[in-house]
């Protein structure tokens, strides 16, 4: 039979000081962080060059901070945007066709 030893490092009482469980932590409320999601159709994409190449081109616009694409080859790609705060669709229409590609419905 192992016998399991372990050792007490302090980080479960609240006491220690340990800035995630402390008491000071405790009654400090954490900041509120929101995300705004937008999504867009995309024509033209068909593999996963296009997805990096457009997701790449979207990451570059301010307040951007993830960028998502559900890939319907031959057809319309659900492209999600992760935001702090809305981004314009005309920064997005720029970014998608610097990329090469158009958003659905755009005139080509």
């Amino acid at each position: 039979m192992t016998e399991n030893i372990r050792t007490d490092l302090g980080l479960t009482d609240a006491a220690a000081g340990c800035s995630c469980c402390s008491t000071a932590s405790a009654t400090q409320a954490p900041a509120a962080v929101s995300t705004i999601t937008q999504d867009v159709l995309v024509d033209g994409m068909t593999c996963s060059h296009c997805v990096m190449s457009v997701s790449e081109e979207i990451a570059t616009i301010d307040g951007v901070e993830n960028v998502s694409v559900d890939l319907n080859a031959g057809g319309s790609s659900r492209v999600t945007i992760h935001s702090a705060a809305p981004v314009d669709v005309a920064r997005v229409r720029a970014a998608v066709e610097e990329a090469g590609y158009t958003l659905a419905g755009s005139p080509a």
